[in-house]
C-alpha cells in the first residue's frame, strides 16, 4: 500500500494534525524558520525576545543549516536546506513548544517514543522527518523565498533563525503521531522480529576470535 501523500500548512489546525498518520509522506506550504541550539539558548536561556510573532506566523521549526548567504545589497541566496538531528536539541524542545507554540518539527532521523509522548503529546505536534540522505537541494526547490534571517550577527549563519516561504516543500515523513507513536522504533521492531532468518543455513563462524558470529543476539546493527 503506498503512503498518503499531503499537502499541509506550516500553520495547521489540529485537526490536520491529528489526521496524519505514520509513514504519510508530507510537503509544506507556507512560513517556516530554522531553529536549533544557537535560537533555543538564546531565546530560552537569554530570555532575548523572539523576533517573529510565533505561532501566527509560523509553526512549523525547521532543525536545519541552510546553504545560504546574505548579499551586500542585503538580499538572500539559498540553494540547499540540509536537516540535523533533533535529538541534541531534546532538553530545550518542552519549553520552547511552550513559548512558540511550535506543532510541526521537522528534522533528521526522529526521536524516541518517550521524547514523543512527554512532550510531542502534551502540546498538539508532531515530528516530520527528512527522507533520507542528499535530500538537501531537494528540499532547496520548495523554497519559494527567504522572507528574513533574525540574530545573524550574534549567532551567525548557521546557527541564525532564517524564516523561508515555502511551496510545496518537501518530501518529509511523519515519523510521530499524536498518540506518540514512533515510526522508526514500528519498523525497527519489524526488522527485529526476522532477524533470525538473516542466519538460517549459514555455516558456522570460523573467525570467531576476530569477532565473527553466527549468534543473532550478538549482532550489533
Amino acid at each position: 500500500m503506498s503512503p498518503r501523500k499531503i499537502r499541509l500548512s506550516t500553520t495547521p489546525t489540529q485537526g490536520a494534525l491529528d489526521d496524519l498518520q505514520l509513514g504519510d509522506i508530507v510537503y509544506l506550504d507556507g512560513l517556516m524558520y530554522t531553529a536549533r541550539e544557537g535560537v533555543y539558548k538564546r531565546a530560552l536561556e537569554e530570555k532575548a525576545n523572539i523576533p517573529m510573532e510565533l505561532p501566527r506566523d509560523s509553526a512549523a521549526n525547521f532543525h536545519c543549516s541552510p546553504a545560504a548567504r546574505i548579499n551586500p545589497d542585503g538580499s538572500f541566496e539559498m540553494g540547499a536546506v540540509t536537516a540535523t538531528a533533533s535529538f541534541r536539541f531534546a532538553k530545550w524542545l518542552p519549553e520552547w513548544m511552550e513559548k512558540s507554540g511550535a506543532k510541526l518539527i521537522i528534522g533528521k532521523g526522529g526521536m524516541t517514543s518517550k521524547d514523543y509522548k512527554s512532550f510531542f503529546v502534551p502540546n498538539g505536534a508532531i515530528y516530520l522527518s527528512t527522507v533520507g540522505y542528499g535530500t538537501g537541494a531537494l528540499l532547496g526547490r520548495g523554497v519559494e523565498k527567504v522572507e528574513a534571517v533574525h540574530w545573524n550577527e550574534e549567532l551567525g549563519l548557521a546557527q541564525a533563525m532564517w524564516v523561508i516561504k515555502c511551496n510545496n516543500m518537501g518530501p518529509f515523513i511523519v515519523a510521530s503521531d499524536k498518540n506518540g507513536d514512533c515510526l522508526f522504533e514500528r519498523e525497527n521492531a519489524k526488522i527485529a522480529e526476522n532477524l533470525h532468518r538473516v542466519y538460517e543455513g549459514t555455516r558456522p563462524a570460523t573467525l570467531k576470535r576476530y569477532g565473527e558470529t553466527d549468534d543473532r543476539s550478538d549482532e550489533v546493527i
